[in-house]
């Protein structure tokens, strides 16, 4: 239910646990554990009455996994009319102007036996109804707008003060606060941080032919293209630019940004156009030092901050949702204590490597990618053309696209905790 930010301070309410942060991460993970039977208390800083269901262009593209997660938790059927399935990625080199590379990565859903290899669902569909969700489930008490302005350890739990002077203690606080997590600094959890010269472009285009469900990722001399199909003839953009071109395109007015684009976009679904609003953000990594502190932990951006070239961000934060609620699902049916350090290390543990690694890629990838040089450009083009023409390279390319790899936890495979 959604609650007022009133509280009278002189009362603590109480929580098995405490999400900060409202977004998709801490929505999902919310009613994951609310349905392993947590009460819980999520912190939002956005007011999400003031939300619309008009469309902006914002759209996720989520991968076989993660829409199985949405399907454990009760929510696919809600969203599975307005998404929009991606049945195959071509991935090329290439030149504005100059159309791609003759060596080339290409994945077609019908080699694996999942179906599509993850779907793109717009954010005016995916985000209210894990809002609704929240609302209906009796036992997450959602509070919006608000913020955590304090927290501190008790001897069995942890004791957080919101902005409106309201207290809150539960056994365990997760932080999915995002890149610049409030509660990571206050659980005094270091992070590292890069900048990637880039800032991404995000716009909805409309255009002339149909997109066959086909996602396509050009890599440019500045930064990668992403060209994501929406229900219809729409297709969601990523465009990555340095800082100051994109500075330069965002001054622009729709038709010259259009006209900008035209040239790195193509022209294989014919004329384009504007379908929504233009976002841009600046491309960054981000890395907590710890996953896990004492009666805290990390999930999402707050955890991991990675560039977007894979489009592995927001499943990443999925994986580690599900898996964290697993681990304490899992605690809790023991009798442990779901905020002891061997719990919380068990998540850790889990999620380390997995995300270490998804950095590191998402972070040579680009290095790779984003250039000009010719030596570069030849090998990499040819190692696209390699894994293409082999067929169980190819299939192990896709299987981890569609986040299939790994230790799965059971919501990741479509069962319920």
């Amino acid at each position: 239910m959604l609650a007022v930010a009133s509280h009278s301070a002189a009362m603590t309410a109480q929580y098995d646990i405490i999400i900060v942060g409202g977004g998709l991460n801490g929505c999902t993970l919310a009613l994951a554990l609310a349905g392993a039977g947590f009460k819980i208390s999520v912190i939002d800083k956005l007011d999400s009455e003031t939300m619309s269901r008009d469309f902006d262009g914002r759209s996720y593209a989520m991968a076989r996994a993660s829409c199985n997660l949405l399907d454990a938790i009760g929510l696919w059927d809600s969203l599975s009319s307005d998404a929009q399935p991606i049945l195959e990625i071509k991935v090329s080199d290439g030149r504005a102007g100059e159309g791609p590379s003759a060596f080339w990565m290409h994945f077609d859903h019908a080699e694996l036996e999942d179906g599509p290899m993850g779907h793109m669902i717009e954010d005016r569909f995916l985000r209210p109804t894990l809002l609704s969700a929240l609302g209906e489930a009796p036992n997450i008490d959602h509070f919006a707008p608000e913020t955590v302005v304090e927290q501190s350890l008790r001897d069995h739990g942890v004791l957080v003060t919101l902005a409106s002077g309201a207290t809150q203690s539960a056994r365990l606080l997760i932080g999915c606060d995002g890149r610049k997590s409030g509660t990571a600094d206050r659980g005094r959890i270091t992070r590292s941080f890069k900048d990637y010269g880039q800032t991404a472009l995000v716009a909805a285009i409309g255009h002339q032919k149909p997109h066959n469900g086909i996602a396509h990722q050009f890599f440019m001399p500045a930064g990668p293209l992403a060209i994501l199909p929406l229900r219809g003839n729409r297709s969601s953009i990523v465009w990555a630019e340095s800082h100051a071109r994109a500075a330069e395109l965002n001054a622009m007015d729709d038709a010259a940004f259009l006209g900008a684009l035209a040239p790195a976009f193509g022209d294989f679904l014919g004329p384009i156009s504007l379908a929504g609003t233009r976002f841009s953000y600046p491309l960054n990594q981000t890395i907590a030092a710890d996953l896990v502190g004492p009666r805290l932990a990390l999930v999402g951006d707050a955890a991991h901050g990675i560039h977007p070239i894979a489009g592995q961000g927001l499943n990443q934060g999925l994986r580690d949702a599900a898996s964290l609620a697993e681990v304490l699902a899992d605690a809790a049916r023991r009798g442990e204590d779901i905020a002891a350090a061997d719990v919380l290390g068990r998540y850790a543990t889990w999620r380390r490597a997995d995300s270490k690694l998804a950095a590191l890629a998402t972070d040579k990838f680009n290095r790779l990618f984003s250039n000009d040089n010719q030596a570069l450009r030849f090998g990499r083009d040819l190692g696209m053309g390699l894994v293409s023409a082999l067929p169980p390279l190819r299939r192990a390319f896709m299987r981890e696209a569609a986040g299939l790899t790994g230790d799965l936890p059971r919501l990741l495979r479509g069962q319920s905790l």
